[in-house]
């Protein structure tokens, strides 16, 4: 269930505005009537890839705004934006003109000196497919530049190209099968004169790939599936047909009927100098490697990182970070490339902080590893590396819980996803946000408890015969990682495990922080030298730029790191040096009231509720893996009125406030069972109040391990965990 508090509150629509006023905002789709930006000086510095170039470092080398300075930054200019949901989008800087992408894949185009919004393209993605389709998010993490167009991916599937300058239509082609749980949510990247994009849903029956299309036309150049498929269907007439045969004989059982997994949502780095893209692979289907896979294998090319040709695909190297994977261990977080001098020895590596807790270093011609060091130093699942085997896991028997039948606690827990990583060739260090935590792990087949999703497992039942591990200094952190002596040099607690980095070479690294606001740090210290308040999450990396010689810096601000918006605002933030433009009044916090009715059903109803509860609703409304920001449903009206209560979950009054139709899902009866669960539970609640500074009391669900319960209001940086 969605949103169902604010959305009950909160204004349908938001208009965009900047600092100096109401902005003027195209028309659905291409709005090539819209005003364009002025001239500015052609040797201003640019934000033109994701990654801030090639190498994906986020390093910029501007040094107007420093260490020394950095205290006099202010806002420039800010611009609403009105798409509800979590912001995960890097923006763009290109002639004058800055892009962002927004949730439900909407591109905007503003003019990066005033903040004049010139124009903005909705590819109008069908709402319905967030309770049906979409793991996740409903977030776009950006855009690519490239032969004056801008690229884009969207969430139902499609690969679309604008006209950088007007936002008319040069192209639009379809990734994924509509019929299929796919989507996009990644950045695409250019090389070659081709864009190269993966694919989300390796919670449902897919099976992952990657795909490059050409630049100028949107045609399909080739594609790389990155687990087998079925034997009996024979080739794919793709370019990894001619490693599958090898693949497919880490695979046990008939995988192909889940697809497999793989999917390719995030990471991607290409390589110009060895012609190389590189790209991470997330997790196989179901979760426990026994049950997807019984009678073991490593399943090829899941938590992966994978090497092809960059003109045509075809394979030149991988290495498993996690081999049977059971613990969505994704390898899809960012890639940085990088020069460093190893043992005397100049060499050009690719760096990973993924979500196992492990730094890897990796030449990027060859895959050869050059080093494999636990980031988070108590992790659990592996008890060492086979350095004469390239490094590969040896692998803790415990950690296979799909074959124990006793569950595990994990160390770490989703120790780093998507957010991004900066390197910094001044210092040598990158800079890297994330988490020390213990996650629960349990196998039940046909379990689903993450609504229509396939993972078969429970993260909320304790694992049997084990004690939770103790965490040496839990939670979340900045760190900086020196990848040639392998070590933390420096870890700043007021810093974000949650949030996207950016770095200069006015010895700054910049990311949104704790508490709504954003935050710059030393770079050879950590050492807090600036903080502004945003009112809201800034969750993906700043980035920089100049126009007519003025250094900005940019941040996306959102009201909510999930799927809708809380009660503040969705905004693009820029900064200067003296800037003197100034946010309105941050809006008071909702006041929730715990005012449920009185308890109605029996036990079995009751009980039947709880279980369609923790299957549907969880992965949102406990502070889920799912979306996060979600709200407390103990204080919700809806519990008063059960045909307003079914109207929101069956027939989705709420849906275009977020709250999307269960039909397909859950009934009027079971709607009506959850509705007996939230209200025992509620008045449980009312019985046994929290302690101060505490919440959901003794009857709460309790939340998935590795997701702590969200607060009454927005989240300061709930992680979105996947996708």
């Amino acid at each position: 269930m969605r949103r169902i508090l604010f959305g009950l509150i909160i204004a349908a629509v938001v208009t965009a505005c900047s600092q100096s006023g109401s902005n003027t905002t195209g028309a659905t789709g291409a709005s090539g009537a819209a005003a364009m930006p002025v001239k500015h000086d052609p040797n201003d510095a640019e934000w033109t890839e994701h990654g801030g170039g090639t190498d994906e470092q986020r390093y910029s080398a501007l040094t107007q705004v420093n260490a020394d300075n950095v205290g006099q930054l202010g806002l420039a200019w800010f611009a609403e934006i009105a798409e509800r949901g979590g912001y995960q989008s890097t923006p763009l800087i290109i002639d004058g003109m800055l892009y962002m992408t927004a949730p439900w894949s909407s591109l905007y185009a503003f003019d990066a000196q005033t903040g004049k919004q010139l124009w903005k393209v909705d590819p109008q993605a069908p709402r319905e497919i967030a309770a049906t389709s979409i793991c996740c998010n409903i977030s776009n993490r950006g855009a690519a530049y490239a032969d004056g167009k801008i690229i884009w991916g969207t969430i139902d599937g499609r690969l679309m190209a604008v006209d950088a300058k007007t936002g008319a239509q040069v192209w639009e082609t379809r990734i994924a099968d509509p019929a299929q749980q796919y989507s996009i949510t990644g950045a695409p990247r250019i090389g070659d004169g081709l864009v190269y994009i993966g694919i989300g849903g390796a919670e449902f029956y897919t099976r992952g790939f990657i795909v490059a299309h050409d630049v100028k036309t949107g045609k399909e150049v080739w594609k790389f599936y990155t687990v087998p498929g079925d034997p009996a269907k024979g080739p794919d007439g793709a370019a990894s047909d001619d490693v599958m045969a090898m693949a497919a004989k880490t695979w046990n059982g008939k995988w192909w009927e889940k697809g497999g997994g793989g999917s390719t949502w995030d990471g991607i780095v290409y390589d110009p100098q060895s012609s190389t893209v590189i790209f991470g692979t997330g997790n196989g289907l179901p979760w426990p490697a026994a049950l997807r896979s019984p009678g073991g294998g490593d399943n090829l090319f899941t938590a992966s990182i994978v090497a092809v040709d960059a003109k045509t695909g075809k394979y030149k190297w991988h290495y498993q970070a996690t081999p049977m994977d059971s613990f969505d261990f994704d390898n899809t977080s960012p890639l940085t490339l990088a020069d460093i001098t190893i043992d005397g020895q100049p060499k050009r590596v690719v760096m990973q902080a993924p979500k196992n807790g492990v730094f890897y270093v990796i030449e990027a011609a060859t895959g050869k590893v050059q080093s494999a060091d636990p980031y988070v130093p108590e992790i659990n699942w592996a008890t060492g590396f086979d350095k004469a085997n390239n490094f590969k896991p040896i692998l803790n028997p415990a950690a296979d819980y799909g074959k124990t039948g006793k569950g595990f606690y994990v160390l770490p827990s989703q120790a780093h996803v998507w957010h991004s990583q900066s390197y910094n060739p001044q210092t040598g260090l990158i800079y890297v946000p994330m988490r020390r935590g213990v996650g629960s792990f349990f196998a039940e087949e046909g379990g689903r408890i993450l609504g229509n999703q396939m993972v078969d497992v429970s993260m909320g039942k304790p694992p049997v015969g084990q004690t939770r591990p103790e965490v040496k200094n839990p939670g979340a952190f900045l760190i900086a990682w020196d990848p040639v002596a392998r070590k933390i040099v420096w870890e700043q607690s007021e810093g974000s495990g949650s949030a996207g980095t950016l770095t200069t070479a006015g010895n700054l690294v910049f990311q949104g922080a704790p508490g709504q606001k954003v935050a710059a740090f030393r770079a050879d210290s950590g050492d807090k030298v600036w903080e502004a308040s945003t009112q809201g999450n800034v969750v993906p990396g700043p980035v920089t730029y100049t126009i007519n010689g003025d250094q900005y810096i940019a941040v996306i601000s959102s009201a909510s790191t999930g799927f809708a918006a809380a009660a503040g605002k969705n905004r693009l933030l820029v900064y200067k040096l003296n800037g003197t433009a100034q946010l309105p009044p941050a809006a008071p916090p909702v006041e929730l009231v715990l005012n449920p009715p009185a308890d109605f059903g029996d036990e079995a109803t009751r009980t039947r509720g709880e279980d369609l509860y923790q299957r549907n609703c969880t992965g949102c409304h406990e502070g889920g893996r799912m979306f996060s920001g979600f709200p407390d449903l103990n204080y919700t009206v809806a519990l008063n009125d059960p045909g307003l209560f079914k109207g929101i979950v069956v027939d989705g009054a709420l849906a275009e406030n977020g709250m999307i139709s269960f039909k397909n899902a859950l009934n009027e009866q079971d709607a009506e069972a959850i509705r007996s669960f939230l209200t025992a539970r509620a008045n449980e609640l009312k019985r046994n109040p929290p302690r101060q500074g505490g919440r959901g009391g003794a009857a709460a669900a309790p939340a998935p391990a590795a997701a702590p319960a969200a607060p009454a209001t927005a989240p300061a940086a709930a992680p979105a965990a996947h996708q």
